[in-house]
């Protein structure tokens, strides 16, 4: 059951960093949607986890039409701090498909006009109400690992017996 992050024109090197990071502990692939706020050569990125990007399967695109196109087989969830679903309720174990879950940049939501088109598919992670969403990266790994408990930890497992 492949899983995958995708993180829609991030802006902060560090949390993307971080991302690739958790990616490679995983084995979850990275979608990087464009524009970028940084290169992958920054050396802020390089300190936060760049220096595992060869561990990562990853893959840029120009945009999010370019994205869909290239990955017709795809079934998204979609984070977003204001929808009603929890993110628990998301289901990471059908077998027969690629399951995308994406990501806004650090200072925007994903476009409405994206979010409309899934509508059932929008979830949160519950907080109080004394900020308004998490680190992104702390929210990529949260929702990796929610996937893979979901799958049991399939391949970490093998790995560390």
């Amino acid at each position: 059951m492949p899983l995958h992050l995708v993180q829609y024109q991030p802006e902060i090197p560090q949390n993307t960093g971080n991302i690739i990071r958790t990616c490679a502990a995983t084995g979850v692939k990275l979608h990087l949607i464009k524009p970028l706020g940084f290169s992958l050569e920054d050396k802020q990125i390089k300190r936060s986890g760049v220096n595992y990007i060869h561990e990562v399967d990853y893959a840029t695109y120009e945009n999010w039409e370019t994205f869909i196109e290239q990955n017709p087989k795809a079934h998204f969830y979609f984070y977003n701090p204001q929808a009603s679903n929890n993110y628990t309720k998301l289901n990471f174990t059908d077998s027969e498909v690629e399951l995308f879950i994406i990501l806004g940049s650090e200072t925007r939501p994903l476009p409405e006009s994206i979010l409309s088109a899934y509508p059932n598919k929008c979830f949160k992670i519950p907080m109080t109400d004394k900020i308004s969403s998490l680190n992104l990266s702390n929210a990529a790994a949260l929702l990796i690992y929610e996937g893979l408990r979901q799958q049991n930890f399939l391949d970490l497992w093998k790995e560390n017996l």
